[in-house]
């Protein structure tokens, strides 16, 4: 039986890490060539490194045959799930639900201030020497609609609570009733974009979601409304954004953009209206703690063979694809 943990953080900073693996410390290294720590045939669980290129992160995962735990460090596994044929059956993919929402709420709520309250203008503003003042709109009273409720939009809310907002509306794949109210079903989003004067969206990057954001989207969107984008950047059709920036009809903020990392030159970059920070919700100084509290309860229930948390999928037989779980 394969027994080695495969970790992008070094072992012995982790509290806690029960005993019976043996765990290898693996991260990728600087120039994304270091070597593999051990045997790939002989790691039963991948801890896929934090921040590196994409090619680094599932550049082990076709020599990992004995693998039956493949665990990300992000709440998005997309970069994952697009690589299923090379992973074995029976392989539970899990992400780093309770990791992320600190850090990606309060980035949500910052690019949301920042926004609404002209910090960007202040900001050329200081660099020039120049005092500009003038009346910018604030988050109080304001609609909210989070695309995308489930822990990272939950802990949004618990942010927006205390700005005196008039009211927040949510929109998950499905519909529930949570202790703050109902959630709406995704098939609901366009009836309830005209009342919203902002727009969060926080959602996993699937099929379903790709493009979500699109030109019909935009257009039901009131005017002077602001779009935060803190999921992924393809859920938002760029074109289409860029068409309602350049008419000044909405505004943006923009932790992520399709393509990424932006390149020089793009109209993204000079669209009046937006203000782009470089995906970086997640990481902070939250981040770290979490990882490794994370980490050490996974596999302590691993080691004991206990039901592990946040099982997104097991990996079903042949090349295609997966179970859900």
């Amino acid at each position: 039986m394969t027994s080695d943990v495969w970790l992008p953080i070094p072992p012995e900073e982790i509290e806690g890490l029960p005993e019976g693996p043996r765990y290898l410390f693996w991260d990728g290294g600087d120039d994304g060539h270091q070597p593999f720590p051990g045997d790939p045939a002989e790691c039963a669980v991948y801890v896929v490194p934090y921040m590196k290129r994409l090619s680094v992160r599932v550049g082990p995962l076709e020599h990992l045959t004995n693998v039956r735990v493949i665990q990300t460090l992000t709440a998005g596994v997309d970069d994952i799930t697009s690589q299923l044929s090379v992973i074995p059956p029976g392989v539970r993919l899990c992400n780093a639900r309770g990791v992320h929402e600190t850090s990606t709420a309060e980035l949500a709520l910052t690019l949301t201030l920042a926004a609404l309250r002209g910090i960007p203008q202040f900001v050329r503003n200081q660099q020039q020497e120049r005092w500009t003042g003038g009346f910018h709109p604030a988050l109080a009273d304001k609609n909210v609609l989070i695309v995308g409720y489930g822990a990272i939009g939950a802990a949004i809310e618990d942010r927006l609570a205390p700005f005196e907002v008039a009211r927040v509306a949510r929109i998950a794949r499905s519909q529930r009733t949570t202790a703050r109210g109902l959630v709406h079903p995704i098939t609901d989003v366009l009836s309830l974009l005209p009342d919203a004067d902002v727009v969060i969206l926080c959602t996993p990057l699937t099929e379903a979601t790709r493009g979500l954001v699109d030109a019909d989207f935009l257009a039901r969107m009131k005017d002077g409304a602001l779009l935060v984008n803190v999921a992924r950047g393809a859920v938002v059709d760029t074109k289409a954004l860029l068409a309602e920036l350049e008419r000044g009809r909405i505004i943006a903020a923009l932790d992520v953009t399709d393509p990424e990392p932006l390149p020089p030159g793009h109209p993204l970059w000079q669209a009046p209206g937006v203000l782009i920070s470089p995906h970086v919700g997640g990481p902070s100084s939250a981040f770290l703690p979490r990882a490794e509290r994370l980490l050490a309860d996974q596999l302590t229930r691993y080691v004991n063979q206990e039901p592990l948390r946040n099982v997104i999928l097991t990996t079903g037989p042949g090349t295609a694809g997966a179970t859900g779980q």
